[in-house]
């Protein structure tokens, strides 16, 4: 280091390379020659001189004859120093002149808080070539002495990177990955096992053998991958498929997907009109629209158009839906089947879009056939309601499919309700449900083909007769035969019986008019005999009261909800039923109660007469406000009570009671007349516990049953 003192400052310490190179252009006029310190330093090599560090004087460097005022004048023109404005302010000697930071800057100077001025012949500047990027007054000095530059680069852990919230993941990531080891070529690797020649061919072999079937190893692991990702894809797309095929997310997919039809066509091939019995005239009514399937340009030619939409009107399983299939399957047009009720959904606008599609499916496939059940569920009438605001564009849709601006021709709309009175008006205009056909309940005769029907799939006995048990099942419908002749089936395999006769039909006959047996329930005697002399008391009255129906089968076996039962059956169809035949009915309801208070006294009377009172109420009732049958209020008819006048509520009441009153009295006087019968006809119950319409007339005729 070169050391300097003066009277100005007390002691300025730099690095002797930078104070030689700020004096070399004053050596060349000073005419002392180099001293032998000099030479030495001459033949050493640049490299000795950076790194090495010594003491020198000014003879050593020929600088002997300056003098101390050109030395201060060429330090302070070399050296960093304080400007005047500073200087003036701070004391040299104050600690405060070497300012003290604690944030490091590029060089030594700087960070004791110097200003250098450094001369432009100890500084080549250097323009960068980024000039959108570095500042246009940035340059980067170079000087030729060598100075200290220090900053800071911390180290950091995996752990405290990986906690880290200021990066993300995938810096995280690339921070902490593991460097990968060097691999070693093969000759290297020979040169640092200490292999001898001999054996490296051998060795290069083995290696390129074990290098060639790892290949064939890796080959067969890639293929085994690629392949199990693809049967898993193939899985994945499977499963997708299956779960939008589920009942659940099928709805959602429809739900929001505007190119399902909702429905898919099915071919009824299998059904004609040899399927559908007891319905001629209902048959009769729709083969104008199988032929007009089979040949539509039979009725072009002529001019004629067929109705566009034929509407079914009928009880619940008379057949309404079985005659459309066969519609279907006579005509073999598609059929496409739909429920009133799978329109609408919590979605606005879904029915409306359902129906769009189901037609435009259909007249894509036209001719054909499309069904919709329970059509009151989608067409019913409008009306003005805050909690279905949206509700009406279904049926508003539906009705522009039928009949609106585009002409809909080639498809046939099959309607069938149950409650005809529910439908909108506009829906069954002329042009839309302008054919409505009616499908009763089957008569006698019906029946009967209905039961053969549905015999001839089951092992029966020969002696059965259908037409005996068709006039034993009068309003039945061709389900509740249907599920009569399987009821009866059932029990003869339980039986354990090779066939079905007329005892398990009966068994199934009794079964759905009364109820099924309740053999478990233990009855006291004395709710026994008070349910005997109950239904004894119907079962008088019917059998004596000329206009009543014919007696079936009485029991006090509990079935059903009730504890006993009198079955009747009329001998033919009721089309309509007269007013003496109406009074009958009251009776028979009456006198249940009646013989239990004649009986038992007015204080042992029982609850079991609820029901009878309901039916006698409900038959009293529509006379007088449906029927006309009452004199004092005539042939008009109230069918809103609420709508009348206070009096004439008043006279309403006291006519349905006069009706009540009087059939009560009627049943009353019967039974007293007839009371050795009654006595004999319960004890018959109590013994046998259910008796036939034949049995119960041997009883009151005073004959003996035979032992069963």
């Amino acid at each position: 280091m070169f050391s300097l003192s003066t009277t100005v400052q007390p002691q300025v310490t730099v690095p002797l390379s930078h104070l030689i190179n700020a004096l070399h252009s004053l050596k060349s006029s000073v005419g002392s020659s180099s001293s032998a310190t000099v030479k030495r330093r001459e033949q050493a090599s640049e490299q000795d001189l950076e790194s090495t560090e010594a003491a020198w004087c000014l003879r050593d460097l020929g600088l002997s004859d300056l003098g101390v005022q050109q030395l201060d004048e060429l330090v302070a023109g070399a050296l960093p120093h304080l400007s005047q404005q500073r200087a003036a302010s701070t004391s040299i000697l104050s600690p405060r002149a070497w300012s003290v930071s604690h944030c490091s800057t590029p060089s030594f100077f700087r960070n004791k808080g110097f200003e250098p001025s450094w001369p432009n012949t100890l500084l080549r500047h250097f323009i960068s070539i980024f000039p959108s990027i570095c500042h246009p007054f940035v340059c980067f000095p170079f000087c030729p002495v060598w100075l200290q530059s220090r900053g800071f680069k911390t180290l950091r852990k995996h752990k405290r990177l990986q906690e880290s919230f200021e990066l993300f993941f995938w810096m995280k990531g690339f921070l902490t990955r593991d460097k990968g080891l060097e691999v070693e070529n093969l000759n290297k690797l020979l040169k640092n096992k200490n292999i001898p020649e001999g054996q490296q061919d051998s060795f290069k072999t083995g290696f390129a053998e074990g290098f060639l079937k790892s290949q064939a190893l890796t080959q067969r692991t890639q293929d085994s991958l690629r392949r199990t990702r693809l049967v898993l894809l193939v899985l994945f797309l499977a499963g997708l498929y299956g779960l939008s095929k589920t009942p659940f997310l099928s709805v959602r997919f429809r739900t929001t997907s505007g190119l399902d039809s909702a429905v898919d066509p099915v071919q009824m091939k299998n059904v004609t009109f040899e399927h559908v019995k007891g319905a001629e005239e209902a048959k009769n009514e729709l083969q104008e629209v199988v032929e007009f399937l089979r040949s539509p340009e039979k009725f072009t030619v002529l001019g004629g158009k067929l109705p566009k939409g034929i509407l079914l009107v009928g009880p619940p399983g008379t057949g309404k839906t079985l005659l459309a299939r066969a519609v279907a399957g006579e005509a073999d047009v598609p059929f496409y089947y739909a429920s009133g009720s799978e329109f609408d959904e919590m979605f606005v606008g879904v029915g409306a879009s359902r129906i769009r599609n189901l037609f435009r499916e259909a007249k894509a496939n036209a001719p054909c056939v499309i069904f919709i059940d329970e059509l009151d569920s989608v067409g019913g009438k409008r009306i003005e309601s805050p909690m279905h605001p949206y509700s009406r564009q279904t049926i508003n849709q539906l009705l522009a499919e039928m009949d609106g601006f585009k002409t809909n021709e080639g498809v046939i709309i099959i309607g069938a309700t149950n409650f005809p009175e529910a439908l909108d008006n506009a829906l069954i205009r002329p042009g839309r449900f302008d054919m409505q056909v009616t499908v009763p309940k089957p008569d006698v005769k019906g029946r009967t083909e209905i039961l053969n029907w549905y015999l001839k799939k089951i092992k029966v006995d020969p002696n059965v007769q259908a037409g005996i048990i068709a006039r034993g099942t009068v309003g039945f419908s061709g389900a509740d035969l249907e599920n009569l002749v399987n009821q009866a089936a059932l029990k003869a395999a339980v039986d354990g019986k090779d066939m079905v006769t007329l005892k398990e039909l009966e068994f199934a006959k009794d079964k759905i008019l009364m109820g099924p047996e309740r053999r478990s329930v233990e009855i006291d005697q004395k709710n026994k005999e008070i349910t005997a002399y109950h239904e004894s008391g119907h079962a008088i009255v019917a059998y004596y009261t000329k206009d009543a129906m014919p007696i079936n089968k009485a029991t006090i076996m509990p079935r059903g909800p009730t504890l006993g039962h009198v079955s009747m059956l009329p001998d033919d169809d009721r089309w309509s039923e007269t007013r003496a035949q109406l009074l009958a009915q009251m009776d028979v309801s009456m006198g249940g109660r009646v013989a239990e208070e004649i009986i038992f006294g007015n204080e042992f009377i029982t609850t079991g007469a609820s029901s009878d009172f309901d039916a006698a109420t409900k038959i009293a009732k529509m006379m007088v406000t449906r029927f006309g049958m009452c004199e004092k209020l005539g042939v008009m008819t109230y069918t809103d009570q609420t709508k009348q006048s206070p009096e004439t509520q008043a006279v309403i009441e006291q006519e349905i009671r006069k009706l009540l009153k009087d059939s009560y009295e009627r049943a009353r006087a019967l039974l007293k007349s007839h009371a050795k019968e009654h006595k004999s006809l319960a004890i018959a119950l109590l013994q046998y516990e259910t008796l036939d319409a034949k049995e119960i007339k041997m009883i009151l005729e005073g004959k003996s049953l035979e032992t069963r």
